[in-house]
């Protein structure tokens, strides 16, 4: 079992490293066992630039494809908002399964991280 504590160190230690340049946003993933959510957050101003999931998207199908709809939906949004560069935040999760199918499917859409 996994503690309170292993799980935000985790996270402290990834943005500790996204957290260098301020200046660029950065795509935040949140996942359940059900869904997966991203959002491109604007840390400089405290704003949500654009957002996406799969829970909106009432997508049907496996979880992972659910995230590649969610990654391609979030990267059509901020290409509309002409945000290209972002930091990717996958919080306290590992990179791999549904987390890097939606980080794959964001740069296939056109984002640069």
């Amino acid at each position: 079992m996994i503690t309170k504590n292993r799980t935000q160190r985790r996270q402290n230690r990834v943005r500790a490293k996204i957290a260098k340049n301020i200046g660029i946003p950065r795509l935040s993933i949140f996942r359940t066992n059900a869904h997966i959510w991203a959002q491109i957050i604007d840390d400089k101003h405290g704003k949500t630039l654009v957002s996406s999931s799969s829970k909106v998207l009432k997508t049907k199908g496996t979880k992972t494809e659910a995230a590649i709809k969610v990654g391609e939906d979030i990267a059509l949004k901020a290409l509309d908002k002409k945000v290209l560069n972002i930091r990717f935040d996958r919080g306290a999760y590992k990179y791999h399964g549904r987390v890097k199918a939606l980080a794959d499917a964001a740069r296939d859409g056109g984002l640069k991280f």
